[in-house]
Protein backbone atom coordinates (compact mmCIF):
# COMPACT_ATOMS: atom_id res chain seq x y z
CA UNK A 1 0.00 0.00 0.00
CA UNK A 2 1.49 3.33 -1.04
CA UNK A 3 1.99 5.98 1.73
CA UNK A 4 0.18 9.26 1.29
CA UNK A 5 2.47 12.13 0.43
CA UNK A 6 2.12 15.28 2.53
CA UNK A 7 1.72 18.39 0.44
CA UNK A 8 4.58 20.93 0.76
CA UNK A 9 2.13 23.65 1.82
CA UNK A 10 1.18 21.60 4.84
CA UNK A 11 4.81 21.40 5.91
CA UNK A 12 4.83 25.20 6.16
CA UNK A 13 1.72 25.18 8.30
CA UNK A 14 3.21 22.61 10.66
CA UNK A 15 6.40 24.64 11.00
CA UNK A 16 4.52 27.90 11.77
CA UNK A 17 2.37 26.10 14.31
CA UNK A 18 5.44 24.65 16.01
CA UNK A 19 7.13 28.06 16.18
CA UNK A 20 4.00 29.63 17.64
CA UNK A 21 3.71 26.91 20.29
CA UNK A 22 7.39 26.84 21.20
CA UNK A 23 8.27 30.54 20.99
CA UNK A 24 5.34 32.91 20.87
CA UNK A 25 3.27 31.38 23.64
CA UNK A 26 6.19 31.21 26.16
CA UNK A 27 7.24 34.77 25.35
CA UNK A 28 3.71 36.11 25.82
CA UNK A 29 3.38 34.18 29.06
CA UNK A 30 6.69 35.65 30.29
CA UNK A 31 5.86 39.26 29.32
CA UNK A 32 6.85 41.72 32.04
CA UNK A 33 3.94 43.11 34.09
CA UNK A 34 2.64 46.52 33.05
CA UNK A 35 2.46 49.55 35.35
CA UNK A 36 1.99 53.26 34.74
CA UNK A 37 1.92 56.45 36.78
CA UNK A 38 1.31 60.07 35.69
CA UNK A 39 1.64 63.21 37.84
CA UNK A 40 1.53 66.97 37.51
CA UNK A 41 5.19 67.76 38.22
CA UNK A 42 4.37 71.20 39.67
CA UNK A 43 2.16 69.92 42.49
CA UNK A 44 2.72 66.17 42.58
CA UNK A 45 -0.99 65.57 41.88
CA UNK A 46 -1.73 62.10 40.50
CA UNK A 47 -3.34 62.25 37.05
CA UNK A 48 -3.34 58.53 36.21
CA UNK A 49 -2.33 55.33 38.00
CA UNK A 50 -2.28 51.65 37.12
CA UNK A 51 -0.43 49.02 39.18
CA UNK A 52 1.60 51.97 40.47
CA UNK A 53 2.58 50.24 43.74
CA UNK A 54 3.39 46.83 42.27
CA UNK A 55 7.05 45.98 42.97
CA UNK A 56 8.74 45.33 39.61
CA UNK A 57 12.23 45.29 38.13
CA UNK A 58 13.28 48.91 37.45
CA UNK A 59 16.20 48.07 35.11
CA UNK A 60 18.30 51.16 34.28
CA UNK A 61 15.80 53.52 35.88
CA UNK A 62 18.00 52.64 38.86
CA UNK A 63 20.65 54.99 37.49
CA UNK A 64 18.44 57.97 38.39
CA UNK A 65 19.23 57.23 42.05
CA UNK A 66 22.93 56.65 41.27
CA UNK A 67 23.13 60.06 39.60
CA UNK A 68 21.07 61.76 42.33
CA UNK A 69 23.56 60.59 44.96
CA UNK A 70 26.47 61.68 42.75
CA UNK A 71 25.01 65.18 42.45
CA UNK A 72 24.40 65.29 46.20
CA UNK A 73 27.94 64.10 46.98
CA UNK A 74 29.36 66.85 44.76
CA UNK A 75 27.22 69.44 46.53
CA UNK A 76 28.39 68.23 49.96
CA UNK A 77 32.06 68.32 48.95
CA UNK A 78 32.63 64.56 49.17
CA UNK A 79 33.83 64.45 45.58
CA UNK A 80 34.12 66.81 42.62
CA UNK A 81 33.40 66.66 38.91
CA UNK A 82 37.15 66.71 38.25
CA UNK A 83 37.98 63.83 40.59
CA UNK A 84 40.00 61.23 38.68
CA UNK A 85 38.31 57.87 39.33
CA UNK A 86 40.27 54.65 38.99
CA UNK A 87 38.23 51.95 37.22
CA UNK A 88 38.13 48.66 39.13
CA UNK A 89 38.07 45.25 37.51
CA UNK A 90 34.53 44.82 38.86
CA UNK A 91 33.31 47.98 37.12
CA UNK A 92 35.14 47.15 33.88
CA UNK A 93 33.55 43.67 33.77
CA UNK A 94 29.95 44.90 33.84
CA UNK A 95 27.90 43.73 30.82
CA UNK A 96 26.63 46.17 28.16
CA UNK A 97 25.46 48.81 27.81
CA UNK A 98 28.92 50.18 28.76
CA UNK A 99 31.66 52.64 27.86
CA UNK A 100 34.23 49.83 27.60
CA UNK A 101 36.78 51.14 30.08
CA UNK A 102 39.81 49.06 31.13
CA UNK A 103 40.73 48.03 34.71
CA UNK A 104 43.15 50.56 36.19
CA UNK A 105 42.14 53.30 33.78
CA UNK A 106 41.44 56.72 35.31
CA UNK A 107 38.71 59.04 34.13
CA UNK A 108 37.10 62.22 35.47
CA UNK A 109 33.84 61.82 37.34
CA UNK A 110 32.07 64.22 34.94
CA UNK A 111 32.55 61.72 32.09
CA UNK A 112 31.18 58.85 34.18
CA UNK A 113 28.09 60.92 34.94
CA UNK A 114 27.55 61.63 31.25
CA UNK A 115 28.04 57.97 30.40
CA UNK A 116 25.49 56.85 32.98
CA UNK A 117 22.91 59.56 32.16
CA UNK A 118 23.12 59.54 28.36
CA UNK A 119 24.48 56.13 27.34
CA UNK A 120 23.09 54.30 30.41
CA UNK A 121 26.51 52.70 30.79
CA UNK A 122 26.64 50.02 33.48
CA UNK A 123 30.41 50.25 34.00
CA UNK A 124 30.10 54.02 34.52
CA UNK A 125 27.34 53.59 37.12
CA UNK A 126 29.35 51.01 39.07
CA UNK A 127 32.45 53.22 38.99
CA UNK A 128 30.45 56.17 40.34
CA UNK A 129 29.21 54.08 43.26
CA UNK A 130 32.68 52.78 44.09
CA UNK A 131 34.20 56.27 43.87
CA UNK A 132 31.69 57.70 46.36
CA UNK A 133 31.29 54.82 48.84
CA UNK A 134 34.30 52.57 48.27
CA UNK A 135 32.30 49.56 47.07
CA UNK A 136 29.07 48.88 45.24
CA UNK A 137 27.61 47.14 48.30
CA UNK A 138 28.17 50.21 50.49
CA UNK A 139 26.79 52.43 47.75
CA UNK A 140 23.64 50.28 47.53
CA UNK A 141 23.08 50.81 51.25
CA UNK A 142 23.37 54.56 50.72
CA UNK A 143 20.92 54.27 47.81
CA UNK A 144 18.39 52.61 50.10
CA UNK A 145 18.85 55.22 52.84
CA UNK A 146 18.34 57.97 50.27
CA UNK A 147 15.26 56.22 48.84
CA UNK A 148 13.75 56.07 52.30
CA UNK A 149 14.49 59.77 52.88
CA UNK A 150 12.78 60.60 49.55
CA UNK A 151 9.65 58.62 50.47
CA UNK A 152 10.28 55.75 48.03
CA UNK A 153 8.75 53.22 50.42
CA UNK A 154 8.50 50.23 48.05
CA UNK A 155 12.01 50.37 46.58
CA UNK A 156 15.03 48.22 47.39
CA UNK A 157 18.34 48.64 45.55
CA UNK A 158 21.03 45.99 45.27
CA UNK A 159 23.34 47.61 42.72
CA UNK A 160 24.11 50.92 41.04
CA UNK A 161 23.17 50.02 37.45
CA UNK A 162 19.83 48.16 37.59
CA UNK A 163 20.73 44.82 36.03
CA UNK A 164 18.37 42.11 37.27
CA UNK A 165 19.22 40.91 40.78
CA UNK A 166 17.09 39.17 43.40
CA UNK A 167 15.39 41.77 45.61
CA UNK A 168 16.30 44.73 43.38
CA UNK A 169 12.78 46.11 42.97
CA UNK A 170 10.85 49.36 42.68
CA UNK A 171 7.48 50.73 41.59
CA UNK A 172 6.14 53.15 39.00
CA UNK A 173 5.14 55.54 41.80
CA UNK A 174 8.59 55.49 43.41
CA UNK A 175 10.44 56.02 40.13
CA UNK A 176 8.17 58.97 39.31
CA UNK A 177 9.05 60.41 42.73
CA UNK A 178 12.73 59.87 41.91
CA UNK A 179 12.40 61.70 38.59
CA UNK A 180 10.62 64.64 40.23
CA UNK A 181 13.38 65.02 42.81
CA UNK A 182 16.04 64.97 40.11
CA UNK A 183 14.19 67.74 38.31
CA UNK A 184 13.72 70.07 41.29
CA UNK A 185 16.58 69.17 43.66
CA UNK A 186 19.35 69.45 41.04
CA UNK A 187 18.08 71.63 38.17
CA UNK A 188 21.67 72.54 37.30
CA UNK A 189 22.30 68.96 36.15
CA UNK A 190 18.90 68.19 34.62
CA UNK A 191 19.99 69.19 31.11
CA UNK A 192 22.09 65.99 31.01
CA UNK A 193 18.93 63.96 30.50
CA UNK A 194 17.97 65.78 27.29
CA UNK A 195 21.34 65.70 25.51
CA UNK A 196 21.05 63.71 22.29
CA UNK A 197 24.84 63.17 22.27
CA UNK A 198 27.58 63.78 24.83
CA UNK A 199 31.34 63.46 25.23
CA UNK A 200 31.93 60.64 27.74
CA UNK A 201 35.70 60.99 27.78
CA UNK A 202 36.56 57.71 26.10
CA UNK A 203 34.14 58.30 23.24
CA UNK A 204 31.08 60.20 22.09
CA UNK A 205 27.79 58.58 23.12
CA UNK A 206 24.15 58.89 21.98
CA UNK A 207 21.09 59.12 24.22
CA UNK A 208 19.12 55.90 24.71
CA UNK A 209 15.90 57.96 24.70
CA UNK A 210 16.65 60.08 21.63
CA UNK A 211 13.63 58.75 19.69
CA UNK A 212 11.15 60.01 22.26
CA UNK A 213 13.07 63.24 22.91
CA UNK A 214 13.03 64.16 19.23
CA UNK A 215 9.45 63.03 18.49
CA UNK A 216 7.40 64.32 21.44
CA UNK A 217 6.89 68.07 21.78
CA UNK A 218 8.29 69.44 25.03
CA UNK A 219 10.08 66.23 26.10
CA UNK A 220 13.33 66.89 28.00
CA UNK A 221 14.17 63.65 29.85
CA UNK A 222 14.56 61.51 31.83
CA UNK A 223 15.72 57.84 31.79
CA UNK A 224 15.12 54.59 29.93
CA UNK A 225 15.59 51.03 31.15
CA UNK A 226 15.46 47.53 29.70
CA UNK A 227 16.10 44.00 30.88
CA UNK A 228 14.34 40.79 29.94
CA UNK A 229 12.71 40.62 33.38
CA UNK A 230 11.68 44.29 33.40
CA UNK A 231 10.63 44.87 29.83
CA UNK A 232 10.98 48.30 28.29
CA UNK A 233 10.74 50.96 31.02
CA UNK A 234 10.79 54.75 30.81
CA UNK A 235 10.43 57.69 33.17
CA UNK A 236 9.84 60.77 31.01
CA UNK A 237 9.10 64.44 31.57
CA UNK A 238 7.76 67.09 29.23
CA UNK A 239 6.93 70.78 29.57
CA UNK A 240 4.44 72.80 27.58
CA UNK A 241 3.91 76.41 28.58
CA UNK A 242 3.38 76.51 32.34
CA UNK A 243 2.52 72.83 32.56
CA UNK A 244 4.89 69.93 33.22
CA UNK A 245 3.99 66.25 33.36
CA UNK A 246 6.06 63.25 34.48
CA UNK A 247 5.16 59.74 33.28
CA UNK A 248 6.57 56.35 34.25
CA UNK A 249 5.83 53.13 32.34
CA UNK A 250 7.00 49.65 33.33
CA UNK A 251 6.78 46.56 31.16
CA UNK A 252 6.66 47.88 27.61
CA UNK A 253 6.89 45.19 24.93
CA UNK A 254 9.29 47.15 22.70
CA UNK A 255 10.90 50.57 22.40
CA UNK A 256 8.29 51.67 19.85
CA UNK A 257 5.34 50.35 21.89
CA UNK A 258 6.70 51.89 25.08
CA UNK A 259 7.27 55.31 23.51
CA UNK A 260 3.78 55.27 22.02
CA UNK A 261 2.28 54.44 25.41
CA UNK A 262 4.27 57.17 27.15
CA UNK A 263 3.16 59.71 24.51
CA UNK A 264 -0.46 58.64 25.03
CA UNK A 265 -0.14 59.07 28.81
CA UNK A 266 1.64 62.42 28.35
CA UNK A 267 -1.28 63.68 26.27
CA UNK A 268 -3.67 62.47 28.96
CA UNK A 269 -1.64 64.26 31.62
CA UNK A 270 -1.61 67.57 29.76
CA UNK A 271 -5.37 67.33 29.24
CA UNK A 272 -6.00 66.73 32.93
CA UNK A 273 -3.41 69.10 34.39
CA UNK A 274 -4.70 72.59 35.17
CA UNK A 275 -3.29 75.41 33.07
CA UNK A 276 -2.33 77.30 36.22
CA UNK A 277 -1.07 75.61 39.36
CA UNK A 278 1.29 76.63 42.16
CA UNK A 279 4.81 75.26 42.06
CA UNK A 280 5.14 73.07 45.15
CA UNK A 281 8.61 71.63 44.98
CA UNK A 282 9.18 68.36 46.85
CA UNK A 283 10.89 68.67 50.20
CA UNK A 284 14.57 67.82 50.08
CA UNK A 285 15.50 64.72 52.07
CA UNK A 286 16.72 64.97 55.65
CA UNK A 287 19.49 62.42 55.90
CA UNK A 288 19.96 60.46 59.11
CA UNK A 289 23.37 58.91 59.83
CA UNK A 290 24.73 58.81 56.28
CA UNK A 291 28.23 57.46 56.68
CA UNK A 292 30.35 56.23 53.80
CA UNK A 293 34.10 55.80 53.85
CA UNK A 294 35.60 55.31 50.38
CA UNK A 295 38.65 53.11 49.90
CA UNK A 296 41.76 55.27 50.31
CA UNK A 297 43.31 54.48 46.93
CA UNK A 298 40.10 54.17 44.94
CA UNK A 299 40.76 57.33 42.94
CA UNK A 300 43.90 58.78 41.48
CA UNK A 301 43.20 62.16 43.05
CA UNK A 302 40.32 63.41 45.07
CA UNK A 303 40.02 67.20 44.97
CA UNK A 304 37.04 68.44 46.85
CA UNK A 305 37.34 66.04 49.75
CA UNK A 306 36.70 62.58 48.32
CA UNK A 307 38.07 59.90 50.57
CA UNK A 308 36.97 61.38 53.86
CA UNK A 309 34.23 60.26 56.19
CA UNK A 310 31.04 62.32 56.00
CA UNK A 311 28.67 62.17 58.97
CA UNK A 312 25.46 64.15 58.84
CA UNK A 313 23.84 63.69 62.23
CA UNK A 314 22.25 67.03 62.97
CA UNK A 315 23.86 70.11 64.45
CA UNK A 316 27.03 70.32 66.51
CA UNK A 317 26.23 69.36 70.10
CA UNK A 318 29.63 69.70 71.77
CA UNK A 319 32.46 72.19 71.53
CA UNK A 320 36.06 71.20 72.14
CA UNK A 321 37.63 73.36 74.84
CA UNK A 322 41.15 73.25 76.30
CA UNK A 323 41.58 71.58 79.67
CA UNK A 324 41.97 73.82 82.71
CA UNK A 325 45.53 74.50 83.83
CA UNK A 326 46.46 72.30 86.81
CA UNK A 327 46.28 74.15 90.14
CA UNK A 328 47.39 73.47 93.70
CA UNK A 329 45.53 73.78 96.96
CA UNK A 330 48.08 76.23 98.44
CA UNK A 331 46.77 79.70 99.20
CA UNK A 332 48.19 82.52 97.10
CA UNK A 333 48.80 85.93 98.72
CA UNK A 334 49.30 88.87 96.39
CA UNK A 335 52.27 91.12 97.25
CA UNK A 336 51.56 94.85 97.78
CA UNK A 337 53.62 97.97 98.44
CA UNK A 338 52.86 97.79 102.17
CA UNK A 339 53.67 94.06 102.34
CA UNK A 340 56.14 93.32 99.55
CA UNK A 341 56.28 89.62 100.31
CA UNK A 342 54.46 87.16 98.08
CA UNK A 343 53.58 83.74 99.42
CA UNK A 344 52.61 82.27 96.04
CA UNK A 345 54.29 78.89 95.54
CA UNK A 346 54.82 79.84 91.88
CA UNK A 347 57.89 82.06 91.32
CA UNK A 348 57.68 83.57 94.80
CA UNK A 349 61.24 84.92 94.79
CA UNK A 350 60.84 86.56 91.38
CA UNK A 351 57.59 88.27 92.34
CA UNK A 352 59.05 89.56 95.65
CA UNK A 353 62.20 90.89 93.95
CA UNK A 354 60.17 92.70 91.30
CA UNK A 355 57.98 94.39 93.92
CA UNK A 356 61.00 95.53 95.94
CA UNK A 357 62.68 97.02 92.86
CA UNK A 358 59.52 98.88 91.90
CA UNK A 359 59.14 100.36 95.40
CA UNK A 360 62.79 101.45 95.52
CA UNK A 361 62.69 103.09 92.09
CA UNK A 362 59.44 105.03 92.61
CA UNK A 363 58.32 105.27 96.23
CA UNK A 364 54.60 105.66 96.61
CA UNK A 365 53.42 109.04 97.95
CA UNK A 366 50.10 109.58 99.63
CA UNK A 367 47.87 111.92 97.66
CA UNK A 368 45.18 113.76 99.60
CA UNK A 369 41.76 114.46 98.06
CA UNK A 370 42.28 118.20 98.68
CA UNK A 371 45.35 118.29 96.46
CA UNK A 372 43.38 116.67 93.67
CA UNK A 373 40.85 119.49 93.83
CA UNK A 374 43.63 122.08 93.86
CA UNK A 375 45.20 120.88 90.65
CA UNK A 376 41.90 120.23 88.88
CA UNK A 377 41.94 122.31 85.64
CA UNK A 378 39.05 124.74 85.20
CA UNK A 379 38.27 126.96 82.21
CA UNK A 380 38.86 130.69 82.62
CA UNK A 381 35.76 132.82 83.18
CA UNK A 382 34.35 134.63 80.13
CA UNK A 383 35.07 138.39 80.16
CA UNK A 384 32.09 140.30 81.53
CA UNK A 385 31.88 142.90 78.75
CA UNK A 386 32.31 140.50 75.85
CA UNK A 387 28.65 140.22 74.82
CA UNK A 388 27.80 143.85 75.56
CA UNK A 389 30.66 145.17 73.45
CA UNK A 390 29.43 143.46 70.26
CA UNK A 391 26.89 145.55 68.39
CA UNK A 392 24.19 144.17 66.05
CA UNK A 393 26.00 145.77 63.08
CA UNK A 394 29.17 143.89 63.94
CA UNK A 395 27.21 140.67 64.17
CA UNK A 396 25.76 141.22 60.68
CA UNK A 397 29.15 142.09 59.15
CA UNK A 398 30.91 139.15 60.72
CA UNK A 399 32.16 136.85 57.95
CA UNK A 400 30.32 133.56 57.80
CA UNK A 401 32.38 130.75 59.23
CA UNK A 402 32.74 127.60 57.14
CA UNK A 403 31.14 124.59 58.74
CA UNK A 404 33.52 121.94 59.94
CA UNK A 405 32.62 118.37 59.05
CA UNK A 406 33.56 115.90 61.73
CA UNK A 407 33.83 112.27 60.67
CA UNK A 408 33.98 109.35 63.03
CA UNK A 409 36.47 106.62 62.35
CA UNK A 410 34.76 103.23 61.96
CA UNK A 411 35.69 100.75 64.68
CA UNK A 412 34.59 97.82 62.52
CA UNK A 413 37.46 98.15 60.07
CA UNK A 414 35.06 98.26 57.12
CA UNK A 415 33.63 94.86 57.99
CA UNK A 416 30.20 95.54 56.53
CA UNK A 417 30.27 92.74 53.97
CA UNK A 418 29.21 89.13 54.09
CA UNK A 419 28.52 86.05 51.99
CA UNK A 420 25.42 83.92 51.43
CA UNK A 421 25.87 80.16 51.03
CA UNK A 422 22.31 79.19 50.17
CA UNK A 423 18.61 79.27 51.00
CA UNK A 424 17.09 76.30 52.82
CA UNK A 425 13.61 75.07 53.76
CA UNK A 426 14.24 75.14 57.53
CA UNK A 427 16.31 77.07 60.06
CA UNK A 428 17.90 73.81 61.19
CA UNK A 429 19.12 73.01 57.67
CA UNK A 430 20.57 76.52 57.25
CA UNK A 431 22.38 76.38 60.63
CA UNK A 432 23.79 72.95 59.79
CA UNK A 433 25.23 74.20 56.50
CA UNK A 434 26.71 77.27 58.23
CA UNK A 435 28.53 75.11 60.78
CA UNK A 436 29.82 72.71 58.14
CA UNK A 437 30.94 75.53 55.82
CA UNK A 438 32.70 77.37 58.67
CA UNK A 439 34.65 74.23 59.55
CA UNK A 440 35.63 73.54 55.93
CA UNK A 441 36.74 77.14 55.18
CA UNK A 442 38.03 78.25 58.57
CA UNK A 443 40.91 80.30 57.11
CA UNK A 444 38.59 82.97 55.67
CA UNK A 445 35.43 82.54 57.77
CA UNK A 446 37.07 82.48 61.21
CA UNK A 447 35.70 85.27 63.35
CA UNK A 448 32.66 85.94 61.17
CA UNK A 449 29.10 86.04 62.43
CA UNK A 450 26.90 83.13 61.37
CA UNK A 451 23.36 84.38 60.88
CA UNK A 452 20.17 82.74 59.56
CA UNK A 453 17.70 85.20 58.01
CA UNK A 454 14.12 84.11 57.47
CA UNK A 455 12.64 85.00 54.08
CA UNK A 456 9.23 84.23 52.56
CA UNK A 457 10.93 81.66 50.31
CA UNK A 458 13.04 80.02 53.05
CA UNK A 459 15.97 80.60 55.38
CA UNK A 460 19.16 82.34 54.13
CA UNK A 461 22.47 81.11 55.55
CA UNK A 462 24.83 84.11 55.86
CA UNK A 463 28.32 84.88 57.17
CA UNK A 464 28.56 88.56 58.21
CA UNK A 465 31.20 90.96 59.52
CA UNK A 466 33.71 90.70 56.69
CA UNK A 467 35.67 93.14 54.57
CA UNK A 468 34.96 93.29 50.85
CA UNK A 469 38.29 91.61 50.08
CA UNK A 470 37.70 88.80 52.60
CA UNK A 471 34.14 88.20 51.35
CA UNK A 472 35.37 88.01 47.76
CA UNK A 473 38.15 85.61 48.72
CA UNK A 474 35.75 83.43 50.73
CA UNK A 475 33.30 83.19 47.83
CA UNK A 476 36.04 82.28 45.37
CA UNK A 477 37.38 79.57 47.70
CA UNK A 478 33.89 78.18 48.34
CA UNK A 479 33.11 78.19 44.62
CA UNK A 480 36.25 76.11 44.09
CA UNK A 481 34.69 73.57 46.46
CA UNK A 482 31.45 73.61 44.42
CA UNK A 483 29.62 75.49 47.18
CA UNK A 484 27.18 78.11 45.95
CA UNK A 485 28.08 81.54 47.29
CA UNK A 486 27.48 85.23 46.59
CA UNK A 487 28.61 88.40 48.33
CA UNK A 488 26.33 90.56 50.48
CA UNK A 489 27.17 94.28 50.43
CA UNK A 490 26.58 96.82 53.20
CA UNK A 491 22.91 97.83 53.46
Amino acid sequence: MRARRVQPARYGLFILAAIWILVVLPLSAMAAPYAAYVIDARTGEVLHSRNADTRLHPASLTKMMTLYIAFDAIKRGEISLDTQVKISSHAASEPPSKLGMRPGQTIALRYLIRGAAVKSANDAATAIGEAISGSEAKFARRMNRTAKALGMTNTTFKNAHGLTEAGHMSTARDMTTMGRHLLYDFPEYYNLFSRITADAGVRKVSHTNRRFLTSYKGADGIKTGYTRAAGFNLTASAERGNERVIVTVFGGTSTTARNAKVAELMDLGFRRAPSKAPLLKPAKPLYADIEDTPVANNSASTPGGAGKTIRLVGAVTTSKRPHLRPTTDDAVVIATAEAPVATSPLLAEDITAAIEQAVAAAPVKDVQPASLAAVSPRPAARPAGLIASITPTQVQKAPPQQQEVVTRVSTSGGRHWGVNVGRFPSRYAAETVLVKTALSEISTLDGTLRKVVQRPQGYDANFLGMTRETADLACRRLAARNVSCFMIGPS
